[in-house]
């Protein structure tokens, strides 16, 4: 979100465009991995423009939906630099999975919407340009229910749906807004072509002009939010009284706070009128069919308390006290698991978790624990055979999947878990950290054309796209390759090449950049 007006990057309260500007001006060179790959099945790659149609918004005109991702995906990439985020693929997974169930029923064409958390324990959440919704880690833990922290992402998602950010510089006037959309046009082009050079000076005057201005949603921007992600919060079957009961513990968090008012609660104003404004539009709606939550939501909040624990506290204590008080909680056990694991006592985390993968045997995320305990443990034939019972009951699930190739990788089987990652990435798109696993798993199988095709996949993924073509040029110069990957590589610059080519001849001309 733009949370309530304020994305906190890096997590201060900075005007929005100057944070994003800077962030954007910031061209920061990636390791290389040298390397291989075997298969000849392409992966499927992000697009390098977006396939959105034009909605007929004014805000198009503006800036385009492809440009906001760019930034969007520049400021991850500096996130990612700055390691803010919480890289754990169960959460991005189960994340993403709730976003996801309430983005089908925004109804807004091709949106991309990606979800991440960061290790924050302030209580909030953002918006990013181009669909990029953050979670802090604190809001999280904070949260009772499924539908709590679905509430707040339904919310977001409003932001989103609604372009609140590019509307809200168009509100200042359309003149700035040009000029804006230029700078911003200028620096993408700078940052995508590697042209450090060009950008001190269009970075300046971009951050002069922004420090003069807040970009604050207003109370009717976060009316409209709380409307339209109410009704996509029904749509999917969660519960919609979820947001207005989420933000009341708000309320009373920011009176148990004195001056220590939560972050959430600066960045979205909350008081008892909009509240009960949220409750009453619930009561006038027609019902709407309940799905259950997922059953992973508790599980998932315990893996975040200890493995997104700033303090690296031992928390085996805190598991301890708990069990004495909720001794049939599955989820303190896993959690308590995890702490056993973090603490260096795999095998306690295998006795702990055997019971609750027999329990509850369509958890994935229970047996890959436990394979990863035992595989920690020394158990690494048990554990290879526990990743193997979990993918023939859940195929393809991503955390288990990639969890799965880390120890194939950790014991020399390099091809199998390249193969194993390829076929995983050729039906669900990777993020940039999986993009590097599987340029990891190709490098050491052997396959050094397609470890470089995927390292090019990874900077496309940060916004790097001269970077990108470097790797593609890198990997047509390997040995050995068949036609296939020859033709994918050459196809993959070609369209990099083609993209940098229209930006240029736009900015050159003066003309608005290309609406994707």
């Amino acid at each position: 979100m733009v949370s309530s007006g304020h994305v906190r990057y890096p997590f201060s309260r900075p005007a929005l465009l100057a944070a994003l500007l800077a962030t954007a001006g910031t061209v920061s060179a990636q390791n290389v991995i040298p390397g291989a790959s075997t298969g000849d099945v392409p992966l499927g790659p992000p697009p390098v423009q977006s396939s959105l149609p034009d909605l007929g918004s004014s805000a198009n005109a503006i800036l385009s939906r492809e440009d906001e991702y760019q930034v969007g995906r520049m400021v991850m990439r500096d996130l990612r630099a700055e390691a803010r985020l919480f890289e754990d693929p169960e959460t991005t997974d189960y994340l993403q999975s709730v976003g996801s169930r309430i983005g089908v029923e925004a109804q807004d064409g091709e949106q991309r919407l990606t979800l991440f958390a960061i290790r924050e324990p302030e209580i909030n959440a953002s918006t990013l340009p181009g669909g990029f919704i953050v979670v802090n880690t604190g809001l999280i833990l904070l949260t009772n229910t499924e539908s709590e922290l679905a509430g707040v992402l339904a919310h977001e998602i409003g932001h989103v749906v609604q372009r609140h950010l590019v509307r809200g510089v168009q509100a200042q006037g359309r003149t700035s807004l040009a000029t804006m959309a230029g700078m911003l046009v200028g620096i993408l082009l700078g940052a995508a072509t590697g042209n450090a050079d060009a950008i001190p000076g269009v970075v300046a005057l971009a951050q002069g002009t922004a420090m003069q201005q807040q970009i604050n949603f207003t109370r009717m921007e976060e009316h409209e939010a709380d409307r339209v992600g109410i009704g996509y919060l029904a749509a999917a079957g969660y519960d919609p009284n979820s947001m207005a009961g989420f933000f009341s513990t708000m309320q009373r968090e920011r009176g148990l706070a004195g001056d220590n008012i939560p972050a959430l609660l600066q960045d979205h104003p909350i008081d008892s009128v909009r509240i009960a404004e949220a409750r009453s539009r619930v009561a006038s709606m027609p019902p709407y069919p309940r799905r259950p939550e997922s059953p992973g939501y508790p599980y998932i909040r315990e893996r975040v308390r200890v493995l997104a624990d700033l303090q690296d506290t031992d928390q085996r204590r805190y598991y301890e006290h708990m069990r004495q008080n909720d001794p049939k909680n599955p989820a303190l056990v896993y959690g308590a698991a995890l702490a056993e694991m973090k603490s260096g006592s795999p095998q306690i985390a295998v006795t702990l978790l055997k019971p609750l993968v027999t329990q509850n045997p369509q958890l994935p995320l229970l047996q890959t624990a436990l394979a990863q305990a035992q595989f920690a443990a020394g158990q690494k034939d048990e554990s290879l055979s526990t990743f193997e019972r979990g993918l023939a009951v859940s195929p393809r699930n991503v955390p288990m999947t990639v969890h799965y190739a880390e120890a194939l990788l950790d014991m020399g089987r390099a091809a199998k878990a390249h193969q194993t990652l390829l076929d995983l990435f050729n039906n669900v798109a990777p993020t940039p950290e999986q993009m590097r696993l599987i340029a990891l798993a190709a490098s050491a199988a052997g396959d050094t054309g397609d470890a470089y095709y995927y390292m090019s996949e990874y900077h496309i993924a940060s916004g790097d796209l001269m970077l990108a073509t470097t790797q593609l040029d890198l990997a047509l110069a390997a040995p050995n390759l068949t036609d296939v990957q020859r033709k994918r590589f050459v196809a993959r610059r070609d369209e990099i090449r083609d993209y940098l080519r229209e930006q240029r001849g736009s900015r050159s001309s003066g003309r608005t950049p290309p609406q994707g």
